[in-house]
């Protein structure tokens, strides 16, 4: 028997955030065929931004990953009330994050596992996904991450 996605986050002990509202003139998901482009999230709750700083400056790197799972979080609470439920997501695709940084940090990969083992735990085998992680010199709003994703559903 198929554990459903929303299962999966109960059993982890996390809850989605509220659906993020778009806040300039882009769409937070654009469907083409069976794969769903999501717009780049940061790391909100309940409209408020939750983690903003540089890694390896004003941030450290275990506040980093809660930050990018959160993201990850932010991004599947967009896929739910966009398709209603996560049950559509057949497969996690590709993860793009973004990691506002100091110029001589190197730990991208590590705060970039908070959003991809969230994926892997939600979703399974399916999960599994391809990633590019980079750090940048800054991101809107200060954010100490932001993600965008590519994820394959059923019809």
């Amino acid at each position: 028997m198929n554990v459903s996605p929303e299962s999966r986050l109960e059993e982890l002990g996390l809850i989605l955030p509220p659906c993020p509202p778009n806040t300039s003139n882009y769409l937070g998901t654009v469907t083409v065929g069976d794969l769903v482009f999501v717009a780049g999230h940061g790391p909100f709750k309940d409209g408020e931004l939750i983690h903003k700083g540089r890694v390896g400056e004003t941030m450290d790197v275990d506040t980093a990953v809660e930050a990018a799972q959160l993201v990850a979080l932010n991004m599947l609470s967009t896929l739910k009330a966009e398709f209603g439920e996560l049950g559509r997501i057949k497969r996690v695709v590709k993860l793009l994050i973004m990691i506002n940084s100091a110029p001589d940090f190197d730990k991208h990969q590590t705060i970039a596992n908070g959003a991809s083992d969230l994926m892997v735990d939600v979703f399974g085998e399916n999960g599994k996904h391809a990633r590019s992680t980079v750090g940048m010199a800054a991101l809107p709003l200060g954010l100490a991450v932001e993600a965008e994703g590519v994820f394959q559903i059923t019809s």
